[in-house]
């Protein structure tokens, strides 16, 4: 009789533990898969940034630190990036790209430019595709991170190396109190 108690006790925890592990693999399946959306509106933004900047770049001359700092962080592949990577870079390059609008609003006669619209529409279009993924990625990021860290799944996810995922957290720059004069 305790044979079979304890061979059922195994079972069970075998089963457990196949239940948890395959969680585990969807959790990180929709991580990927979330990165994955919001990978392909920062790829976009990253192509678009250069026509921004030369746009810009002929009224404001002068403002050479803002076009340097754009150019650096765009500087190398960004299919060679990690993911990790991607986030940090797409963070400095949020700074900046505010950093070149507010350079932008200084001259009339760029804000009139057609071509300077359709870059900021286009612009405004995608920030908002990246803002509604980054909340998609970050609430499956959450997910994952709370089945590794809570009891007993993670002594599941130690078991088999699953790890917390880094969330897509606001800029520095974008906490800031923006101020609105009149």
């Amino acid at each position: 009789m305790i044979t079979y108690i304890l061979i059922g006790t195994i079972a069970l925890l075998l089963v457990y533990m196949i239940v948890i592990y395959n969680s585990f693999i969807r959790l990180t399946n929709k991580v990927k898969e979330a990165f994955a959306t919001m990978d392909v509106f920062l790829k976009k933004r990253w192509d678009l940034i250069p026509n921004i900047v030369s746009s810009v770049k002929g009224y404001a001359q002068h403002e050479k630190e803002a076009f340097e700092n754009i150019t650096k962080l765009r500087t190398g592949s960004y299919d060679g990036m990690t993911q990790s990577d991607k986030i940090e870079t797409n963070e400095k390059l949020t700074a900046g790209i505010s950093k070149l609008m507010v350079v932008a609003e200084s001259y009339p006669d760029l804000k009139a430019n057609q071509i300077f619209l359709d870059l900021s529409k286009q612009l405004s279009k995608v920030e908002d595709d990246i803002a509604f993924a980054r909340k998609y990625y970050n609430a499956v990021v959450k997910n994952m991170n709370n089945a590794v860290e809570m009891f007993p799944s993670n002594i599941i996810a130690s078991i088999f190396g699953f790890k917390q995922m880094k969330m897509y957290e606001a800029f520095q720059s974008e906490r800031e109190v923006v101020s609105v004069q009149i």
